[in-house]
């Protein structure tokens, strides 16, 4: 697991205190999560101060997923800000010190906060040539709408609620696409034209056949990322998530998260690990989860299908 990623979701986990934490609904930390830290909290009604004079190394999203009908005034980086928090509703915090004031008219029962490290507006993310400080082009702006943020939030929030068993892909896919939608739509740079001509490039079969069997030597362990599967193609990350669904039909973590209940199966069926040994070879955070997951996949229980197997 990258170390970076750790140290940024645990430092996190304070971030989200500041914001509230007594509002904290659901979040990232434990999940095993490193391309993205994520938390969906609850704010009361009154007025929110949050004040950091070290520069923040990560940039931050946050999207109203249920709606208030709350008038949200926010004052940051020069800009005040009045909006009525409707589902969808977009605040985007550039890196940088930041000193935050909010003043809620009524309270905001679900808002999704999310963090991207500096990675992920690299070239190597996304594939294009941009500066090492690209990230550093976000800009403050007032609250939006984008529809392809707001699905992205709604998915990273069904997460949140409910592990499956490519959940950290899915996290980190999505990431790099909250990473390159804001470049392309939210920055002061313009890397649009090489962005989408890259993306729409195929998944050659030499490069599949490379990246399918690393998949089946690691679907017991937790070396299957964004990163590495990307870096196994020889293609960025960005361009690596829109190939590889080309190609195959589905995306990197949906084929990974079949890939692993079938290998789940086989693993309950020798018989010899618990369902927790099952559970946290697959890279569950749970056996919990792993239940859930295999469940919603199968439409039983691992000791349901363990026992089937056996009667």
């Amino acid at each position: 697991m990258d170390s970076v990623g750790d140290e940024s979701i645990g430092a996190r986990e304070q971030d989200f205190m500041k914001f509230g934490g007594e509002g904290l609904i659901a979040s990232s930390v434990g999940l095993g999560w490193s391309g993205l830290s994520a938390a969906l909290l609850s704010h009361g009604r009154g007025v929110i101060e949050y004040k950091d004079t070290e520069p923040e190394p990560e940039s931050g999203i946050f999207v109203a997923i249920s709606p208030s009908n709350s008038l949200v005034t926010r004052l940051t980086g020069g800009v005040v800000d009045r909006t009525i928090a409707e589902r969808g509703t977009i605040w985007l915090a550039p890196p940088g010190p930041r000193e935050v004031l909010l003043d809620i008219a009524a309270p905001l029962p679900e808002i999704l906060h999310m963090y991207l490290p500096a990675r992920h507006f690299s070239a190597q993310s996304l594939g294009v040539d941009i500066d090492h400080a690209a990230h550093a082009s976000l800009r403050y702006q007032r609250s939006f709408q984008d529809p392809l943020v707001a699905e992205i939030a709604f998915a990273i929030v069904s997460e949140l609620r409910t592990q499956t068993a490519g959940g950290r892909l899915l996290a980190e896919t999505l990431a790099v696409s909250l990473a390159a939608r804001l470049m392309h739509s939210h920055s002061s740079l313009s890397p649009d034209k090489d962005l989408e001509q890259r993306s729409h490039q195929g998944l050659d079969r030499r490069r599949l056949t490379r990246v399918r069997e690393y998949i089946e030597a690691n679907l017991e362990g937790g070396n299957l990322t964004i990163a590495r599967l990307a870096k196994v193609a020889s293609l960025s990350q960005f361009h690596f998530a829109r190939a590889f669904k080309a190609a195959v039909g589905s995306a990197p973590h949906q084929y990974v998260s079949a890939h692993r209940l079938e290998r789940a199966k086989e693993l309950l069926a020798r018989g010899d690990q618990s369902l927790l040994d099952i559970a946290v070879a697959l890279n569950f955070s749970s056996q919990a989860n792993f239940t859930r997951a295999f469940r919603n996949g199968t439409g039983m229980t691992p000791g349901q299908y363990r026992r089937f197997l056996f009667a």
